[in-house]
């Protein structure tokens, strides 16, 4: 480090009427920096590649461009401002910005860099919820991109007690002018902190017709893809005042059905109703431990009402039918067995013979 600062330090003492072979010793020097770079970043990566660790690799990666960023910049507007001093009377103080703005951006562009790269390493983890994660990148961003623009600010010579001064008072109009953006904004803070369902979950609103699988949730909308496939963009202060439900934390699914029996088969009606009953608890797909209901429920228009009431042990949706057809065509064998039949709506019209005169 003491003899690269001992060569910038001999360039900057050259005279002036040596500006082309300051530009040429600057130029040499930027690339002698970066095949110094390139070299140690190999190297890095062969050495993290050993270890179990994948924050190291995730660190290299993500400093790597920006410092080759600083390397070629930083001697190039050093290089223009000998240029400009030597062959014009302009101004080149904003140089001296530039190279303020080449260091900040270096630095945000690393931190947005890694924070995308962890980012991807922990998602690769199916313990973290992927909602959350994604919330805290998202917050880590725009806490990184802030700061580079208040240091870009002061940078350039402005009052940052003043900047926050106008801030909150701008802040307040602003507010008041873009309340809708603001209640989308907070309703996306809403849905990532209290979690009510995050990307991937099957969600439905009682209140409006939105019912689908979660795609995305953003800071001002969450995108919704519908089951045929068309995308419901829903402002996230939406979900501040309408009920979601969240099938997919389901622990169960229910089978309800409403079996009817001929009345001229009243007599198996106990018997049908012990047999379905023990199949139902033999049954492997059905969990015993909740509600489980087999009952002769009523006498019904033209039937023997029988209510099914149970719950099957997986909540996804298709083996949920596969079950549920399966304990239905056992129904049908039970009744079959007991020689009665499944009714169906009937009327008796009973004709009276008028005496004859």
């Amino acid at each position: 480090m003491t003899f690269f600062l001992g060569i910038w330090n001999s360039i900057l003492e050259f005279k002036e009427h040596d500006w082309a072979q300051n530009v040429i010793v600057l130029s040499l020097f930027s690339a002698f920096l970066w095949l110094s770079w390139r070299l140690i970043v190999t190297r890095l990566h062969r050495i993290a590649a050993k270890t179990k660790l994948p924050w190291d690799d995730a660190v290299i990666s993500a400093i790597s461009s920006p410092i080759t960023l600083v390397i070629w910049l930083w001697p190039a507007s050093t290089s223009l401002k000998i240029i400009l001093s030597n062959h014009t009377h302009l101004n080149t103080s904003w140089i001296i910005t530039l190279q303020i703005f080449i260091l900040v951006w270096s630095f945000i562009w690393s931190a947005l860099r890694l924070t995308t790269l962890v980012e991807k390493q922990v998602l690769l983890n199916p313990k973290y919820d992927e909602t959350t994660i994604l919330a805290v990148g998202k917050v880590i961003r725009l806490i990184f991109i802030s700061l580079g623009i208040l240091s870009l600010m002061q940078g350039m010579g402005l009052s940052l007690s003043g900047l926050l001064t106008f801030g909150g008072v701008g802040g307040l109009v602003v507010g008041l002018a873009a309340k809708d953006l603001l209640s989308n904004f907070f309703g996306g803070m809403m849905i990532y902190f209290d979690r009510p369902f995050k990307v991937g979950d099957w969600i439905r609103s009682p209140d409006r017709s939105l019912e689908g699988t979660v795609e995305s949730i953003g800071w001002r909308m969450t995108i919704i893809r519908t089951f045929d496939k068309r995308p419901l963009y829903v402002p996230n202060s939406v979900f501040s005042s309408i009920v979601v439900e969240n099938p997919s934390r389901m622990l169960n699914r229910r089978i309800k059905e409403d079996i009817g029996i001929r009345y001229k088969d009243i007599h198996s009606i106990a018997l049908i109703v012990d047999d379905v009953k023990a199949m139902l608890i033999a049954h492997n797909d059905i969990d015993s431990n909740q509600t489980l209901i087999v009952n002769f429920n009523g006498f019904g228009p033209s039937s023997l009402d029988l209510l099914v009431y149970t719950f099957t042990k997986t909540v996804n949706w298709i083996e949920y039918h596969h079950v549920k057809q399966d304990v239905l065509i056992k129904i049908g064998n039970i009744i079959t067995q007991h020689d009665a039949e499944i009714a169906f709506p009937t009327q008796t019209l009973k004709v009276e013979q008028l005496p004859i005169n």
